[in-house]
């Protein structure tokens, strides 16, 4: 059985990967038939060729600094709380929130992650590129045909659905259905390992850096002494709340 030192250790060789730039270490830390969901929204990369298309043209060309604050294990599953630093490759420096969820499968004894859902805003950090002047300018000259050359048409068009989303308004449904837990009360919550907490225990909640990604609003919670992160799920094309998911609030036994 792997302990949650093992999970946090397989998921520290990712950036530890990306820092140095090896682009082998850092494919192989993905499961055959693994994910690259990033950000959440986007089309996902599935698969070790995927993936390397992945790593050629969003992180090789980069140097990238990840600020992690805090890191929530429940079961197989790690949800990172950090902000990413991009210098590209022009100068341009991006800095930007985000909560990353890795699920960690068991592949022949060895730990591998299966799917990385990395929950950012794309609207935010296009803004940042714009407003980063003459070197932002550049970057983005350059991301483009970058995208097109391993991603082709399809793969930017894909990339550019991270425009969409529930945006402001799934925030404010989220901070609705967040402020009822708070209250003691409101819709089921489920532990990342997929074990109900009981209505009520995570009264007093707080809740903090809530980010729209996709269909998805994530946020920043605290219950007494615990910190975590809360996914809230969305159905398609709706406001209504299909599942609240919250990792590192499990209760104390």
């Amino acid at each position: 059985m792997h302990t949650s030192e093992d999970l946090l250790a397989t998921i520290d060789a990712s950036p530890a990967a990306v820092a140095v730039h090896d682009r082998e270490a850092w494919v192989n830390l993905y499961a055959r038939g693994g994910v690259v969901n990033d950000p959440v929204g986007t089309r996902p990369h599935q698969g070790r060729q995927a993936i390397e298309k992945f790593y050629d043209t969003f992180i090789a060309p980069n140097t990238i600094n990840f600020h992690v604050e805090n890191d929530a294990v429940d079961g197989m599953s790690v949800v990172r709380d950090l902000s990413l630093e991009t210098i590209m490759s022009t100068g341009a420096t991006l800095n930007v929130p985000m909560h990353i969820r890795y699920d960690l499968v068991d592949e022949e004894g060895e730990l591998k992650i299966a799917r990385l859902a990395a929950h950012w805003e794309l609207a935010s950090m296009i803004g940042q590129l714009l407003r980063a002047g003459t070197k932002g300018l550049a970057a983005s000259a350059k991301l483009t045909p970058q995208l097109i050359g391993n991603q082709g048409i399809g793969g930017v068009v894909g990339f550019m659905g991270g425009l969409r989303g529930v945006g402001s308004k799934g925030k404010r449904a989220a901070t609705e259905a967040l402020e009822s837990i708070s209250q003691g009360h409101g819709g089921a919550v489920r532990t990342g390992a997929g074990d109900d907490v009981a209505v009520g225990s995570l009264r007093g909640m707080t809740f903090r850096k809530l980010i729209a990604a996709g269909n998805t609003v994530s946020a920043t919670v605290e219950h007494e002494s615990r910190r975590g992160v809360v996914l809230v799920e969305f159905g398609d094309k709706s406001l209504h709340v299909a599942s609240i998911t919250a990792f590192g609030l499990r209760p104390k036994s």
